[in-house]
């Protein structure tokens, strides 16, 4: 027998004395038996570590975890939830979507209220640092996005959003949350502060995105541009001036659409921070903002200046909020 062949004919032993391992799990917690079986699990998830059988030990976490949330036994299924990473962070696991998907599923599982629920998404995000992005992989953050869009907890699906790459999920999200919760006097407001912090992130095509499917699918928006809304104008001028990279057009741009930038005192901030990094305005000595507004800004965009790439520039944060 070559070695691949041993190595395939172990792997099939192994998910054979999972999966009997697993009936006999599934019968206790059917029996209702749910601290024993519980215990049970975390026996065997030391064992399965102690020999280095990574994989084993992940697949009967995730699975029995969504086999006690089956149960609404959340507890033990958010302490199984936490030992899959725990795997993933001692195997030094490579990311991949799969597990991704099954991390994000495990998530949408998850009380909504939970404390649980959030270590367990802080920690996830940290464990997909793994090359793309210091706040998480951005397919972990979309997944994530659509969970949370999916609970109408729309201020968090957006943050999630802003770390992701998809322009596209974040527009159409917004058209709901500004259609449900928003006033009509306000529809281009949602898109600008999206379109702007993308912009402060260094991610001009989630930007652009976001802007064109946020205009073309909200019902209050009349075809354009040109638009109705001179918000909406200033936006799709200087996504065009970002393209361009012309300093006194980006100014002129600012100078005109004052009374439209005036309705968010952010906005400006934001502009500050687009225009050091699109157009080569060196950083105020001494920022002007403070307070409220510079914890806002400091924590969607980071307080260091590290710009190295579009989903990368992204420092430690916490969700912002739309209003």
């Amino acid at each position: 027998m070559s070695e691949q062949e041993s190595v395939r004919g172990s792997s099939a032993r192994n998910r054979g004395g999972v999966q009997r391992v697993e009936g006999k799990l599934r019968a206790s917690v059917e029996k209702g038996d749910y601290y024993e079986a519980h215990q049970m699990y975390r026996t065997l998830f030391f064992r399965y570590m102690s020999q280095a059988k990574h994989a084993e030990a992940r697949e009967l976490m995730y699975s029995g975890a969504l086999l006690f949330f089956s149960y609404n036994q959340q507890n033990s299924a958010a302490d199984l939830s936490m030992l899959v990473l725990e795997v993933l962070e001692k195997s030094e696991t490579k990311v991949e979507d799969e597990i991704l998907e099954h991390l994000a599923k495990l998530f949408s599982r998850m009380d909504q209220n939970s404390p649980e629920r959030v270590a367990f998404v802080s920690r996830a995000l940290k464990w997909s640092t793994g090359g793309s992005g210091k706040l998480g992989h951005p397919k972990l953050h979309q997944l994530l996005a659509v969970t949370l869009w999916k609970e109408q907890n729309y201020s968090e699906s957006r943050y999630h959003f802003l770390h992701s790459s998809d322009g596209e999920g974040c527009a159409q999200m917004l058209v709901e949350f500004s259609a449900s919760r928003g006033f009509r006097s306000e529809v281009d407001m949602f898109v600008a502060q999206a379109v702007l912090q993308f912009l402060c992130l260094k991610n001009k095509n989630s930007a652009s995105v976001v802007f064109s499917t946020y205009t073309e699918k909200h019902p209050s928006i009349e075809k354009g541009p040109p638009f109705v809304q001179p918000l909406l104008n200033f936006i799709w001028f200087l996504l065009l001036a970002v393209d361009g990279g012309k300093l006194t057009v980006f100014t002129v741009l600012c100078e005109q659409y004052q009374p439209s930038l005036k309705r968010d005192p952010m906005y400006n901030e934001y502009l500050d921070r687009i225009g050091q990094l699109f157009f080569g305005v060196p950083p105020k000595q001494s920022p002007s903002y403070g307070g409220l507004l510079g914890n806002l800004l400091n924590s969607l965009m980071g307080s260091g200046e590290d710009d190295d790439g579009a989903e990368e520039a992204q420092e430690d944060s916490s969700p912002i909020e739309l209003d």
